[in-house]
């Protein structure tokens, strides 16, 4: 449709719920994301958009794969995979299989999840790869990991093993470990297993090495990291109360060092925050012109209640701006995505939000068209048009 002028864009300043600055955390961490998942607030950001190699962390891609192909028949938990001797060739952690194995799928994901298996990896990757090979998966998961929206990850192998180009950001790891949560329940308590002892064959790595699942501190998850290039690392996720957070860590210097980082993280999130409605569900917050509609105007809402984490000491405002261009062209439906908010509060990184069209509003006729445009034109102008419908 011909408008005379390009659409502006708008921002209006908003203030909206109360709120002191964020005590902000200073990890340790050489790249953190930390995450309230019930409110979907971001509570730290370092370096969290950066491709780094994740070490066993990236096992996580791999067990969502796994989940799926359950999930859609592809594979059952029954089933006996064998192994290869590729998968056989694996170091570092390992659940010791060997060619003369066919291991159970449930014995594998246990393999993975508590043991950090990278030849159990290497075993679901043939199984499910397109091709039978390990590197035919890795492809495969790049390309779902780009579905599934993380994009700062390309996959080399199935489980971490250090590789040119292997890489994830901290905020990948912690969207498949959201997805992971969220997508399959029924695996999830995997996650918070202490021990797994497959067969007997090796007493010496039988324990999980999440430091966080003997602390009580409502941890349940999900995947520790280690490599010389990678540093220390985890992938974890604790519960209390009606909260869940969700945090990805890595380049920590020792075993030590990232377990008193991941609980120290664990306790901030919890005892700093609590949860507030910042606005509600169809509350108008601003408007925006209509373009040659049966209205001048029409109200952006946010399509559902926002709450978002505040300091527990709440007082003072919480700064909004809404984004938009305007005018909108009619006709419009309710519902219709029209601009965004960005809630800002200090020591955390923005959140934004969209908003849509607060109701249905039609194209104008005739005499409605020309007023519309007359008013809009001069408003551009600083002029005022008397009303031509009047």
């Amino acid at each position: 449709m011909f408008r005379p002028f390009a659409d502006p864009l708008i921002a209006i300043a908003l203030a909206l719920a109360a709120a002191l600055p964020a005590a902000a955390f200073d990890t340790r961490a050489q790249s953190a994301f930390v995450v309230d998942m019930t409110t979907g607030t971001v509570l730290l950001a370092k370096n969290a958009d950066t491709p780094l190699p994740p070490a066993s962390m990236s096992k996580l891609m791999t067990l969502y794969m796994a989940f799926e192909a359950i999930r859609d028949g592809r594979l059952d938990i029954n089933e006996r995979l064998p192994v290869s001797q590729h998968a056989m060739s694996y170091k570092g952690s390992t659940m010791f299989l060997d060619t003369t194995d066919r291991v159970r799928v449930e014995d594998l994901l246990r393999g993975i999840i508590v043991l950090s298996g990278n030849d159990a990896c290497a075993v679901i990757a043939e199984a499910l790869s397109p091709d039978g090979t390990e590197a035919g998966f890795a492809r495969y998961m790049t390309r779902r990991a780009q579905q599934l929206g993380m994009t700062n990850s390309t996959f080399v192998n199935s489980n971490g093993w250090p590789a040119v180009g292997h890489r994830m950001s901290m905020r990948d790891l912690a969207l498949i470990a959201r997805r992971i949560i969220q997508d399959f329940p029924e695996f999830y308590p995997m996650f918070a297993e202490r021990t797994y002892a497959f067969d007997g064959r090796a007493p010496q790595n039988v324990n999980n090495r999440n430091p966080l699942l003997n602390l009580d501190i409502g941890a349940d998850g999900l995947k520790t990291g280690h490599t010389q290039e990678a540093g220390y690392g985890l992938v974890g996720s604790a519960r209390q109360g009606d909260r869940r957070v969700v945090f990805a860590i890595s380049g920590l210097e020792s075993e030590r060092v990232r377990a008193e980082e991941a609980e120290q993280i664990v306790n901030w999130a919890f005892r700093h925050f609590t949860q507030s409605k910042v606005a509600n569900a169809g509350q108008v917050v601003a408007e925006a012109d209509v373009w040659m509609g049966a209205e001048m105007k029409v109200g952006l809402a946010p399509s559902e209640d926002i709450e978002m984490l505040v300091p527990v000491l709440a007082s003072g405002k919480v700064n909004a701006e809404v984004v938009f261009s305007s005018p909108v062209a009619a006709p419009i439906t309710k519902g219709d995505k029209l601009g965004e908010m960005i809630i800002s509060l200090e020591g955390l990184p923005d959140t934004t939000v969209p908003l849509v069209a607060d109701r249905d509003i039609d194209s104008g006729g005739f005499l409605s068209r020309v007023t519309t445009a007359a008013k809009i034109l001069l408003k551009q102008w600083g002029a005022t048009v008397p009303d031509l419908a009047s």
